[in-house]
């Protein structure tokens, strides 16, 4: 296959790269302020559909709504962040949320049924959005500094991986903790997922081990055992995510070259 972003390449590193929930194509943003969105059509060619620039705005994370029709951008050293409405092909700035007050807005996730943006904030703070007003409907902190989030599946609930390798289970709907635990030998958590059945949940920690939990016992237990802890990476382990139908845990490293391993 040729670089899908062939037309268009990045003069900065890339940050993100996701494919389109609905339509074949795939966006790519990063430190070159850009955000562009090619068609993905054949082995021979992928058309850039379009380029947006934000000024002095290197972008940190960038991410399609559920629905496809937004494009969500944090930068690298900003409070603010940036909504593209692909329907209306209008950029909108979103320069404070009220009631967040945070130096930069980084980190984000957001909620498989597309109600809820969560902002990983500094000192442990989540500040969880809503999706269809950008304003916030409540802020959950958790003991530590929070590194990682990630919706259940049915987005009923939250876990949060502290950088003190404890995981919190929140309840979106009224925001309280309904459990904690620790993942077993994590110096410091980097990275969580939870697959899409609901029933494994991956920590990725800065010793480059992984470890895999089924969500029942990480709801009962403080000290769960994972079901099995995948030790193939060498550096810190930045990045798990599981396939759609949970049959293959993605894990990576940005450390260093070709850290990537399916298990």
């Amino acid at each position: 296959c040729l670089p899908a972003n062939q037309e268009r390449f990045s003069n900065g590193k890339l940050v993100t790269v996701q494919f389109h929930p609905s339509a074949q194509v795939v966006m790519t943003a990063g430190h070159d302020r850009s955000v562009s969105l090619f068609q993905v059509k054949s082995f021979t060619l992928n058309p850039k559909i379009q380029s947006i620039y934000l000024e002095s705005f290197p972008v940190y994370k960038a991410r399609f709504s559920v629905d496809g029709e937004q494009v969500i951008a944090t930068g690298t050293h900003h409070s603010m962040f940036f909504v593209y409405d692909m329907m209306a092909g209008s950029i909108i700035p979103i320069p404070k949320v009220r009631g967040v007050e945070e130096k930069f807005l980084r980190n984000f996730e957001l909620s498989p049924d597309g109600s809820f943006m969560l902002l990983i904030g500094t000192s442990g703070y989540l500040h969880l959005l809503s999706m269809k007003t950008k304003e916030l409907i409540s802020t959950m902190k958790v003991n530590g500094r929070c590194t990682a989030s990630a919706f259940t599946p049915d987005s009923s609930k939250i876990y949060s991986y502290s950088k003190e390798g404890e995981v919190f289970i929140w309840d979106v709907r009224s925001r309280k903790c309904l459990h904690k635990f620790e993942d077993e030998g994590s110096l410091e958590g980097k990275c969580i997922a939870v697959s899409k059945n609901n029933q494994y949940v991956a920590c990725g920690s800065s010793s480059g081990v992984v470890n895999l939990y089924t969500t029942d016992v990480c709801l009962k237990e403080n000290h769960p055992k994972p079901v099995k802890a995948i030790m193939n990476l060498v550096t810190s382990a930045t990045c798990v995510t599981f396939n759609p139908t949970t049959e293959i845990l993605a894990v990576a490293s940005r450390d260093t070259d070709e850290a990537v391993k399916l298990v």
